[in-house]
């Protein structure tokens, strides 16, 4: 596991977490307690708010120029994530999953991509099938105030929290691995 403090023992499966960040073509990203902080505001009508951070609306931004995807994978349906999906320019919305784990063909389907290619920042007990899932051949990240059980499953524990920051911490960290991969060694 990598902490954003410092390196650790591997997780199960092979390879380290930068050789799978170099692999990364599409990031996964639950949406609350991941691009938020896991708080709604609800009026008489419903869902009438959630707060993003624009500094993982950045991350996104940068893992796109660097041909690096990013899509939502989320349990709820809402359109306020919708709006901030298709804001942020992402090719993919996965919504109203239930079980994130037995939608991973579909998702793999609709990319092309195989498990060694994806990422997933997850960060609650209904995220651990696909943490664990992709742990093997992918690479995973939880935010620092994720439930134990997910920062216990991942390769990276993120420094700052949901909606704080942490997607664009990971998207950082993959993008420096990516980076550390091309530099010339003297």
């Amino acid at each position: 596991m990598v902490t954003a403090r410092a390196a650790a023992a591997r997780p199960p499966g092979t390879g380290d977490a930068a050789d799978r960040a170099r692999a990364v073509r599409l990031v996964l990203t639950d949406c609350d307690g991941v691009l938020t902080d896991g708080m709604v505001y609800c009026s008489a009508e419903g869902e009438a708010m959630k707060r993003f951070s624009l500094r993982d609306g950045m991350g996104v931004e940068r893992l796109r120029e660097a041909g690096i995807a990013t899509a939502i994978l989320t349990r709820e349906r809402s359109a306020v994530v919708a709006h901030r999906a298709q804001k942020l320019g992402l090719p993919y919305l996965f919504e109203g999953v239930r079980d994130k784990l037995a939608y991973l063909p579909a998702i793999l389907s609709a990319s092309g991509l195989t498990c060694g290619e994806v990422a997933f920042i997850g960060d609650d007990v209904n995220d651990l099938g696909l943490l664990r899932e992709l742990g093997r051949d992918g690479l995973t990240a939880a935010p620092a105030d994720a439930m134990p059980e997910a920062l216990e499953s991942v390769h990276y524990r993120c420094r700052k929290g949901g909606g704080r920051g942490a997607f664009r911490e990971f998207a950082e960290w993959i993008l420096a691995r990516r980076k550390d991969a091309t530099e010339p060694r003297e």
